[in-house]
């Protein structure tokens, strides 16, 4: 079965992780939601929900970390680098575990 996309919206990675999920671990939501012709706005929601969320962590830790600012950003980029990859990651599992895996 194929999952057509609606209103232009698109399913990100975190969509299909979803998908994924729901198929091997929780079978009766994703048949529910398939039978019920709503798979493909869930997953466009989660999407959308998991990007602003995203959005919004590693916004949270930009201001609280004065080791981000555009001065640090030009005098020393790998450690902005590697410190903006450290955020991103944790907010990235903070999602799966909120989002995805439920």
């Amino acid at each position: 079965m194929t999952i057509e996309k609606q209103n232009n919206e698109k399913i990100n990675k975190y969509g299909y992780l979803r998908l994924n999920y729901l198929k091997k671990n929780n079978k009766p939501i994703y048949t529910t939601l398939l039978m019920t012709n709503e798979l493909t706005n869930h997953l466009v929601s989660v999407s959308i929900e998991a990007e602003n969320r995203l959005d919004y962590l590693i916004d949270q830790y930009q201001k609280s970390d004065k080791l981000l600012s555009e001065k640090s950003k030009m005098d020393n980029q790998i450690e902005w680098v590697k410190l903006m990859n450290n955020y991103k990651n944790i907010a990235e599992e903070i999602i799966l575990k909120e989002l995805i895996y439920v």
